[in-house]
């Protein structure tokens, strides 16, 4: 859903007075009935996190809360619909007026509640500063309404990690109010799975692009990567070169790592160092990716160069069967060590595809994953040989600052 405000200059704090927390006093969104509203269905967006688990792919709630008209028109073009506004005659005609321009589904503050255009009650505010109003928040009853959370002063993550904590397995739908598109993803990703959505109150229409770009970019977990089985035409070692380390805040298994090539249109799986060996420890958070010149996938279908990454930034995880998610660049090691070219073709096709990688036993590239086949997951470079099958992400070649373009291009 979606929210918009009413206020005049500044928009004031949830109403006062709060209600008392007890149990048994939200009314439904969920279920449609006498005394209930019907949630709209494009005020929720899908989110995927890291980890996919059924739990993640629940849609969270998007509510708007504004007075600028032109944070309305770039919510409604994302998809988020439903707006706050106060009981104010004012704000009643502001929400006749966004009415007759766009499909809105404005909601109203009576109070400590919230009402939809026939006065039927959708949720609650509740104004939470201590566990002790949190656990007379929470409830037992699995029909439990709807609640919208301010928490006073500074703190976000503790509180937003309670609630979810309280609240799992509820089917009441709880909701927290953010100033900024920052903390709505401090609250929707708290303990993974994160509050059921977020009521963004803010005048400023960056921070809905932000936050719409933040749910773009997590959705692309949802989807499976087309990767392409590859045969090996050249290995041949070629001298030193600066290599980079990816070190990821996040841990990776067996048959994970990340899309790198010396082209962007086609980008080898080069294996994290997840793996047992003899010759090092197991470091399961880092690619040896290869040289900085060296392409990598990077979110919202982008390339940027190896030597770009950086600590914050974000990257692709992919697995031998295109199973992708996004992890943030903790720390990133550029080194000079000796290089190793590796030339592979698609089985299909004549075109040819390159990567350097640091001639190294901890080093490898993913195999193509076979059904009912005992194969390995990954072959270190120094076994690599001609005829060997790695796994490619074939893709367009011609990049602009990383963004795919149509125009011709010619890269040997």
């Amino acid at each position: 859903m979606a929210l918009l405000s009413f206020v005049p200059a500044k928009i004031p704090s949830p109403p006062a007075p709060l209600p008392s927390l007890r149990r048994g006093c939200f009314c439904s969104l969920i279920h449609v009935g006498t005394s209930s509203a019907v949630l709209p269905v494009n005020s929720r967006v899908s989110m995927s996190s890291s980890v996919v688990l059924d739990r993640h792919e629940r849609s969270k709630l998007v509510w708007v809360w504004t007075e600028s008209r032109q944070v309305m028109t770039a919510a409604v073009e994302r998809g988020w619909s439903t707006f706050i506004f106060g009981s104010e005659p004012r704000s009643k005609e502001l929400a006749n007026e966004w009415s007759s321009i766009a499909l809105i589904h404005p909601l109203f503050i009576e109070g400590s509640e919230l009402s939809d255009a026939h006065g039927r009650r959708v949720a609650t505010f509740y104004d939470v500063s201590s566990p002790q109003e949190l656990a007379l928040l929470q409830s037992d009853d699995k029909q439990a309404d709807n609640a919208v959370i301010t928490f006073p002063g500074e703190w976000q993550v503790i509180p937003a990690e309670n609630m979810v904590a309280a609240f799992q397995g509820c089917k009441r739908a709880v909701l927290a109010v953010s100033m900024a598109s920052s903390e709505a993803q401090v609250f929707l990703e708290a303990l993974e799975q994160g509050l059921d959505g977020v009521v963004l109150k803010v005048e400023e229409i960056g921070e809905i692009l932000k936050l719409k770009d933040y749910f773009d970019r997590r959705n692309e977990v949802r989807n499976l990567l087309a990767l392409t089985k590859a045969t090996v035409t050249r290995v041949e070692v070629v001298g030193m070169g600066d290599r980079v380390c990816v070190d990821l805040c996040s841990l990776m298994q067996p048959g994970e790592g990340l899309l790198v090539g010396s082209f962007a249109r086609g980008l080898f799986l080069v294996h994290s160092e997840c793996l047992e060996s003899n010759y090092i420890a197991s470091r399961p958070f880092r690619v040896n990716a290869g040289p900085v010149h060296a392409y990598v996938a990077v979110p919202g279908g982008k390339t940027c160069y190896l030597s770009e990454l950086q600590a914050g930034k974000e990257v692709i995880v992919v697995d031998q069967s295109g199973l992708q998610r996004t992890a943030i660049v903790g720390r990133v090691k550029i080194e000079s060590r000796p290089l190793i070219l590796v030339e592979a073709k698609e089985n299909s096709g004549h075109e040819t595809y390159s990567i350097f990688l640091q001639n190294a036993e901890t080093v490898g590239l993913v195999c193509p994953y076979e059904v009912d086949k005992t194969t390995k997951t990954a072959i270190p470079v120094t076994s690599l040989k001609v005829g060997d099958n790695v796994m490619l992400r074939i893709q367009g070649g011609a990049r602009h600052t990383g963004i795919e373009i149509q125009e011709f291009i010619l890269e040997k």
